[in-house]
């Protein structure tokens, strides 16, 4: 066989791979947003409270016990993830700075992504329950910075306290030390933790299309160009990090993944609670989701080809 015609039917099977990766967590999202728009009541808050309090803790721990991770590389991937957010945030104070922005509205969530109800299902589809494990260090740290840093970043005071009574934080740290001891709870405790968090993922993308049918963005031009340096400072700050840090394989193909996922709602949440700009940041999170959808195959199909 030609060559060129064995390379085409590569290409195919990459694009297969790469939609049946992509399609279910697009068409969870978008069957969230049909049943708001369908005029169906969905509560975004008490099921985002469901899911961040119970289900997604659940995930982490559970995928922390259960994956096959040596305790140094779990360490390097946190550093790695560390450095890149660092990164990322000082490139996109920079460029705020420079553009006269917002800092208090746009900076937060330019910096966080949406590591969670998109980043973990596209981990999971794509690397399978090692790739899960992995973004769920990607997740959990992103998480704790965002309730910390990211609290300073918008409303201009941190409250650390916070963080010790999320869940999420628990579920991590507890996860980390069961895994680096090689402990393993009773099968029973662990049937009901699996059970719990398999409904994280389902919930988040529902969650995500649901609270994006409620959005009202507004300035559309100035939210493209922002949404689209998000994606090149996100990518550039993974890159870095993963060669400062010599990070190869799964854990780099993870992080990298996991840096340019679009604005979060969580965002929008923090913009509303403190009035800095909720419109403009919703923009943010429409059209940096409307972006993902085209930027995130395309990375999919560089990671998996490579």
């Amino acid at each position: 066989m030609p060559p060129c015609r064995i390379h085409g039917k590569q290409s195919v099977n990459l694009a297969l791979t790469v939609l049946e990766i992509t399609a279910p967590v697009f068409l969870l999202g978008a069957a969230g947003f049909g049943w708001v728009r369908l005029g169906y009541d969905y509560p975004v808050q008490f099921v985002t409270r469901l899911a961040m309090t119970f289900a997604v803790p659940c995930l982490i721990f559970s995928a922390l016990v259960t994956a096959e991770i040596e305790p140094a590389a779990l360490l390097s991937l946190g550093l790695a993830t560390a450095l890149a957010y660092a990164v990322a945030a000082l490139l996109l104070l920079g460029l705020l700075r420079l553009t006269g922005q917002n800092l208090r509205a746009f900076w937060a969530p330019l910096t966080f992504g949406n590591t969670g109800n998109l980043g973990l299902p596209l981990a999971l589809f794509a690397f399978g329950d090692a790739g899960l494990g992995l973004a769920v260090v990607v997740f959990a740290i992103m998480a704790i910075a965002m309730f910390t840093f990211g609290l300073w970043m918008v409303a201009g005071a941190a409250n650390p306290l916070r963080v010790v009574k999320e869940p999420i934080l628990w579920a991590s740290v507890l996860g980390v030390a069961f895994l680096s001891l090689d402990i393993t709870p009773p099968e029973v405790a662990m049937n009901a933790l699996g059970l719990m968090g398999q409904l994280a993922i389902p919930l988040m993308l529902l969650t995500l299309g649901a609270a994006v049918a409620r959005l009202k963005p507004a300035g559309a031009l100035p939210a493209i160009g922002l949404s689209l340096a998000k994606l090149a400072i996100g990518l550039a700050a993974a890159l870095l990090a993963v060669w400062a840090l010599g990070l190869t394989g799964l854990p780099a193909s993870v992080l990298i993944l996991q840096m340019v996922t679009p604005v979060g709602v969580t965002s929008y949440l923090l913009a509303e609670r403190y009035r800095q700009e909720p419109e403009a940041v919703a923009g943010l999170v429409v059209l940096s989701t409307l972006l993902a959808i085209a930027v995130l195959p395309v990375t999919l199909s560089f990671l998996i080809g490579s």
